[in-house]
């Protein structure tokens, strides 16, 4: 990742309007910011959330609140609590999607 020469900027993620992404249950509502190629996002999962796609993007995520349920296509799973994080690469790692039984709120950074 390499971010583009900028001055110093703040983000009042409250003050940007969400995008509804429906789920193949629930939905997510992203607030995104664009730095170069670079996509910011504060993302908050319903209840009962689940990714309607596999995703084989890199992330960097962090869990601000709530409970995330992160499975891989090779069968693994795991469940992410206020305070942790994952990254996973563009290369190698298998495809991921996300749930959530009781909800989500994600700072991401791909």
């Amino acid at each position: 990742m390499e971010l583009p020469a900028s001055t110093f900027d703040v983000t009042d993620w409250s003050a940007i309007e969400p995008t509804r992404h429906p789920g193949e249950t629930g939905e997510a509502l992203w607030r995104t910011v664009m730095l170069g190629d670079v996509r910011i996002r504060r993302v908050d999962y319903t209840p009962g959330y689940l990714a309607d796609h596999w995703c084989d993007r890199g992330h960097i995520l962090f869990v601000l609140a709530g409970e995330l349920d992160t499975e891989l296509k090779d069968g693994r799973t795991f469940r992410l609590t206020a305070g942790m994080s994952y990254h996973v690469s563009n290369f190698g790692d298998p495809a991921h999607r996300s749930s959530t039984t009781v909800g989500a709120q994600l700072f991401i950074v791909d």
